[in-house]
């Protein structure tokens, strides 16, 4: 039997410690082939690139799969890796292993998750994993059996049909990871300042700067998963229709007054 096929990205750049760290994991389940960005595209959301080219490098290495630097964002990856560099069909997509959180409100800007949603979006199981250690030297290995067993478990088991998991770690404290809570996105924000500065020749730039508002005190979050030492694993749908609001919405008379 062909073994699955399994897709690798990230927006740390494909040089990253740890996508590296996310490709020895994969190859024990599977055949890997990689395309990521080839510089950081953290905070990239889910952007596609439309007004210049794209351009793909081949990565050589000795461990046994194909690699590809792209000059694009995280879904630019995914994009064409779907259409222009798989030889066979995807059995499943994976994002990470990203250098900091994506909980709560940061799945909307990650480059990461995005990555997870496009696999998503074209239909293939699809996961976003992410530790919650921003140093370039995070130590990735104790979280690297719970991150192949949950691929694993989505090989195996599937998703339902418009869902992929942002799944967030802890970075590992005294004791090591607690284990696994499937949790709600947190009600979170951020709180963001904008550092003004002057440049030799006079003019102004900013640098965007803030610091994350935890709003939900709900012991069913995301965020207290992690906070209690629990890896946090929500499943998160491309469709972002506000179901509840429909009704009331329906209620509105929207027709312009007559003059």
């Amino acid at each position: 039997m062909e073994r699955p096929l399994i897709l690798i990205c990230n927006d740390d750049s494909i040089f990253a410690p740890g996508i590296k760290a996310l490709i020895r994991s994969m190859q024990t389940l599977g055949d890997v082939l990689v395309v990521a960005p080839d510089s950081p595209q953290s905070g990239m959301g889910h952007a596609i690139t439309i007004n210049s080219t794209l351009r793909i490098n081949r990565i050589p290495n000795d461990e046994g799969y194909e690699a590809y630097s792209c000059t694009g964002t995280p879904v630019d990856c995914i994009k064409i890796a779907v259409n222009k560099l798989a030889k066979r069909p995807i059995n499943l997509v994976v994002s990470g292993i990203n250098h900091g959180s994506n909980s709560s409100i940061n799945v909307i800007y990650s480059g990461t998750m995005s990555a997870a949603m496009e696999g998503c979006i074209e239909g293939f199981p699809s996961i976003g994993f992410s530790l919650c250690n921003y140093s370039y030297d995070a130590d990735f290995e104790p979280c690297l059996p719970y991150v192949r067993h949950i691929a694993a478990l989505v090989l195996n088991q599937g998703l339902p049909s418009g869902t992929c998991l942002n799944v967030n770690i802890p970075s590992p404290k005294k004791g090591g990871i607690k284990g696994v809570k499937v949790a709600r996105q947190a009600k979170a924000m951020w709180v963001e300042e904008l550092d003004e500065r002057t440049d030799p020749r006079g003019g102004k730039y900013f640098w965007l700067t803030g610091s994350f508002r935890n709003l939900d005190a709900g012991m069913d979050t995301d965020e207290y998963a992690l906070e209690k030492g629990f890896i946090s694993v929500v499943p998160v749908h491309i469709d972002f229709t506000a179901y509840s609001a429909i009704s009331e919405l329906s209620q509105w008379n929207f027709e312009p007054p007559r003059i």
